[in-house]
């Protein structure tokens, strides 16, 4: 297989991590493209019409995306229910801390490009601080759940906010996320450390690339 991805994709890293917390990760050969909303990369359009990264593709030259689908695929591929619980109730915590870590990063994602992309007479400083509101009422909600985080092994609810909350460190440091959020930062303290984590640390990953 062979996957589509940054070293700065939040999302291409969620996939990594899933990959290693399934013990599939060697069977997965990553190619690093950049790529942005104004600047496509031909080979990712290639497979995926939308341009998106994260993009998985199989043996077969079929691709998958986005990072969702292809996490439950490499779930499934390493027998199911690991990432993915089989229990309902459990199943649906696990699916909405992934809509809400994927929400994060999509929005910090958003407040980067508006910083980073746009020209600076052109920027829209009220997009970027509803992008962050967005963000910081997320984490709020998770710091009064924080219950909901598997205080012991992984999910794909774990996997998705560890990820929203490393891009968080990666790109928005000066924010300073975990002022007012003990629980929240001492779960994330506990998470960052998994060797998966570590593997896929964009600021060691940036350098390589």
């Amino acid at each position: 297989m062979r996957l589509h991805s940054h070293p700065a994709s939040p999302f291409g890293r969620k996939v990594m991590v899933a990959a290693h917390e399934l013990d599939v990760a060697d069977r997965i050969a990553v190619d690093w493209r950049p790529v942005t909303p104004v600047a496509p990369n031909a080979a990712v359009v290639a497979d995926n019409p939308l341009g998106k990264l994260p993009t998985l593709v199989l043996d077969d030259g079929r691709a998958l995306f986005d990072s969702r689908v292809i996490c439950e695929y490499l779930d499934d591929l390493a027998g199911g229910g690991r990432l993915f619980p089989r229990d309902p109730g459990v199943r649906m915590r696990a699916l909405r801390l992934q809509a809400l870590g994927d929400g994060i990063m999509e929005a910090a994602v958003l407040a980067r490009y508006e910083t980073v992309l746009r020209p600076e007479e052109l920027r829209w400083q009220a997009w970027i601080e509803h992008q962050k509101l967005k963000v910081a009422r997320a984490l709020d909600w998770l710091e009064e759940r924080v219950e909901e985080l598997p205080a012991e092994g992984v999910d794909i609810g774990a996997v998705t906010v560890g990820c929203a909350l490393g891009y968080l460190d990666f790109r928005f440091g000066a924010d300073r996320w975990r002022e007012g959020r003990p629980r929240l930062a001492a779960w994330y303290e506990r998470f960052a450390a998994r060797p998966s984590m570590a593997a896929t640390r964009p600021h060691d990953l940036e350098k390589a690339a």
